[in-house]
């Protein structure tokens, strides 16, 4: 998994490509929780992810948790077809804030 960060406005862009699982998830965690001392406001970019795991959800949900405490926003694009199916099947469609591309 490779993870770049780009700077628009007032808000940090997370462009993730590749798998989010047991073995990815623990830098994609700490490159999120790092990102939100920056800025409150983040964009999660997932449309080269083809593959989001339970341990994927559970960084996601940490992402959330983390913009909900510190007054920001977590949004979620370019959710591909396979993960949405796991986000809806787990109800993480209804939590995250899905979005089809970058505003």
């Amino acid at each position: 998994m490779e993870i770049t960060e780009k700077i628009q406005k007032e808000e940090i862009i997370l462009e993730i490509t590749g798998r989010i699982d047991t073995n990815t998830s623990r830098l994609l965690q700490e490159k999120l929780l790092s990102t939100f001392q920056k800025s409150r406001n983040v964009w999660m970019d997932l449309k080269h992810v083809d593959y989001v795991s339970s341990a994927g959800l559970r960084v996601f949900l940490i992402g959330v948790k983390t913009a909900q405490a510190n007054m920001g926003t977590l949004k979620f694009s370019g959710v591909q077809e396979q993960v949405m199916e796991v986000l809806q099947i787990t109800g993480f469609d209804k939590v995250l804030d899905l979005w089809g591309d970058i505003q």
